[in-house]
C-alpha cells in the first residue's frame, strides 16, 4: 500500500503524515537541498518536543487536532521568549509547520478548517538591520593572521582567501571539492548556490597559486574536499567558524577595530560584495557574482554603502539660509502634525 494511502484508524495521527512530508514531499517531490531538509526537521524536533512537555502526550501519540493554531502559537510565543529566537528564525520554523499542514490538508480533507487556522497564522515583521561588513584593511589583517607554517594554518588561509575572492557562502565553501577549481588560461570555481543553481567565479592569479600549492599538499584524490578537517573529512559551519574566531584573536593585535564587529563566515561574503560594489562593479554583475536569486537581494549593499551616499550628497549643494519649520495654518492640519 502507498504510503499516501493512510489506513483511517490512524488517519488522525500526525505521525503518517509527518513521515511522508520528508521521505515524499521534501525529498522526492520537491527535492529540496539537504540544508533546508535539517531545517525542517530541526522545527519538528523542537515543536514535538514542546508539545510533549506542554500536554504530556508522546509524539507517536498525537493526532492532528492536537497541533491546531493555539498550540503554533504557543509554540512561536516559546521559541521567542524561552529560547530567545530572532524574528527571522520564528518565521522560518512557521514557514516548515505551514508546509507541513499543506499537505496535510491534501492528505486529511477533514482537518481543512484545522490547516485554515494555521495558515492564517502571520509572519511577523522584522527589522532590516544595515549589513555588516569589513573594510580592506581589515580583511587583510584577518587574511595574515593564520600561521602558514602550519598545516592547519595553510588550510585556514587557503579557506578564507577563496571565501572572500569568490564570495562563497560558507556552505558552498566547505561542500567544494578540488575538481571543482579549474587551472585554465582564466581560473575559476565552480559553486552550487541555494536552489540547487551552480554558477562560475573567477579567481585571482594569487588565490590560484596558493590553492595549487594547497591542493598538492593534499595529494590525491582529486575529488577529494578542497578544505577537511584533521581528519579527512569536510569542515563543519562550528568549524568554519570556530577557525574565523582564531584569525580573528590573532588579528586583533595588528587590526583593533576587528574588536568592535560581530564578524560570521558570512561577513567575509558581505565584505566581497561591498568591495566590488566600491570597485565601481555594477549591482547586476554583484548579483550574479553571489548567486542571488533577485537583484532586489543585493540592494541591501547599495543601503549599507555610507561612502557612495556621501559622493551623492557633495553634488547637492546645501540651501542657504536658515531653515523653515512648517506651521499648520489650519487647526485639523495642525492636529495631524502633533501625532
Amino acid at each position: 500500500m502507498p504510503t499516501w494511502e493512510v489506513p483511517l484508524m490512524q488517519s488522525n495521527l500526525i505521525a503518517p503524515h509527518l513521515q511522508a512530508f520528508f521521505a515524499e514531499y521534501l525529498c522526492q517531490q520537491r527535492r529540496l537541498s539537504p540544508q533546508t531538509i535539517v531545517s525542517c526537521r530541526d522545527t519538528f524536533r523542537l515543536f514535538l518536543t514542546f508539545l510533549r512537555d506542554q500536554t504530556g502526550i508522546e509524539p507517536s501519540a498525537l493526532r492532528i487536532a492536537d497541533v491546531d493554531a493555539p498550540a503554533v502559537l504557543s509554540f512561536l510565543q516559546y521559541l521567542a521568549q524561552q529560547r530567545s529566537n530572532s524574528v527571522r528564525s520564528r518565521n522560518i520554523r512557521l514557514s516548515a509547520l505551514r508546509s507541513f499542514f499543506r499537505l496535510v490538508a491534501l492528505r486529511e480533507p477533514a482537518s481543512v478548517g484545522i490547516v485554515t487556522r494555521v495558515m492564517a497564522i502571520p509572519m511577523k515583521r522584522e527589522d532590516r538591520k544595515l549589513i555588516n561588513y569589513l573594510t580592506r584593511t581589515e580583511m587583510q589583517a584577518l587574511l595574515a593572521a593564520p600561521d602558514r607554517s602550519k598545516w592547519v594554518g595553510r588550510r585556514d588561509y587557503a579557506l578564507l582567501l577563496t571565501l572572500y575572492n569568490s564570495g562563497a557562502r560558507v556552505a558552498e565553501g566547505i561542500a567544494l571539492r578540488r575538481d571543482h577549481v579549474r587551472f585554465e588560461a582564466s581560473t575559476f570555481v565552480q559553486l552550487l548556490g541555494k536552489g540547487r543553481k551552480e554558477r562560475t567565479v573567477p579567481l585571482w592569479p594569487d588565490t590560484a597559486q596558493i590553492l595549487k600549492a594547497w591542493f598538492r599538499e593534499l595529494g590525491e584524490p582529486a575529488s577529494g574536499v578542497a578544505f577537511p578537517n584533521a581528519r579527512g573529512k569536510p569542515l563543519s559551519r562550528d568549524g568554519v567558524d570556530y577557525l574565523l574566531k582564531q584569525a580573528i584573536q590573532r588579528a586583533v593585535t595588528t587590526c583593533p577595530s576587528l574588536a568592535t564587529k560581530n564578524i560570521s563566515p558570512h561577513v567575509v561574503r558581505h565584505t566581497t560584495a561591498m568591495h566590488l560594489l566600491q570597485a565601481g562593479v555594477d549591482i547586476a554583475t554583484i548579483a550574479l557574482w553571489l548567486g542571488h536569486e533577485s537583484i532586489e537581494t543585493t540592494h541591501m549593499y547599495l543601503h549599507a554603502d555610507l561612502a557612495m551616499k556621501e559622493q551623492a550628497l557633495e553634488k547637492l549643494d546645501p540651501i542657504g539660509g536658515p531653515w523653515q519649520r512648517f506651521h499648520a495654518d489650519d487647526p485639523l492640519l495642525a492636529f495631524l502634525s502633533s501625532l
